[in-house]
């Protein structure tokens, strides 16, 4: 689960939004969705017949696969940025 201030931490990360108050952007919504799906993966290492997380992981994987596509069709290079910032491959 992540708290208030793991969240804060993600949106003072250069890249990841304009300010730490900028949490609606893309890149910084692309960056908690990357922390959560990161942690349900390590998660369902040891679990492996959870599958309600296994569900709500490709959910999450769904919905930064759609603000990727979205990021890479308006703005190309804030795009490459949150791929290289967050070790993301496409």
């Amino acid at each position: 689960m992540l708290t208030k201030e793991t969240k804060k931490e993600i949106f003072k990360k250069s890249g990841h939004g304009k300010s730490a108050t900028d949490t609606g952007s893309a890149e910084s919504q692309i960056a908690l969705f990357t922390k959560r799906i990161n942690e349900l993966t390590e998660h369902l290492k040891v679990a492996k017949k959870d599958f309600s997380t296994q569900q709500g992981l490709l959910k999450l994987v769904g919905k930064r696969k759609k603000l990727l596509n979205y990021l890479q069709s308006t703005d190309i290079t804030r795009y490459r940025a949150v791929l290289t910032d967050l070790d993301l491959r496409k």
